[in-house]
């Protein structure tokens, strides 16, 4: 399957996506802020990154403009249950500035496999 980067700073969330994809086959990496994401995701060149919006030191925003400049540029999917906004104020923006898919928290384990699926062609 693919190599997978999450990027949240929930534990709860990473552990739950996390072992959600890896029964489904894919090999992940887990990063708790998109600082540590963008160098995780410089080290290990994964397909796709999966980062939440909301976090400490840098958001997902500022990560999926970097991820943007990246080659080869990863496929992403930006997730959100809001902030001091609800998560239909972030997420649009996520598409806006080069996500390729986004995902209101919460949301089921098979909606996420389903969109990775489309995204990564089946593979």
């Amino acid at each position: 399957m693919a190599t997978i980067l999450i990027v949240d700073d929930d534990p709860d969330v990473l552990k739950m996506l996390g072992d959600a994809l890896q029964r489904a086959g894919h090999q992940i990496w887990r990063a708790t802020d998109g600082e540590v994401g963008l160098r995780e995701f410089r080290r290990l060149r994964p397909r796709l990154v999966i980062t939440d919006l909301i976090m400490p030191n840098k958001e997902g925003l500022e990560l999926i403009m970097a991820l943007n400049a990246e080659q080869p540029r990863p496929k992403i999917i930006a997730m959100s249950g809001g902030g001091k906004l609800a998560p239909e104020s972030y997420l649009p923006l996520a598409e806006k500035i080069g996500a390729d898919a986004v995902l209101e928290k919460p949301f089921l384990p098979s909606a996420l496999l389903a969109l990775i699926s489309g995204l990564l062609g089946g593979r």
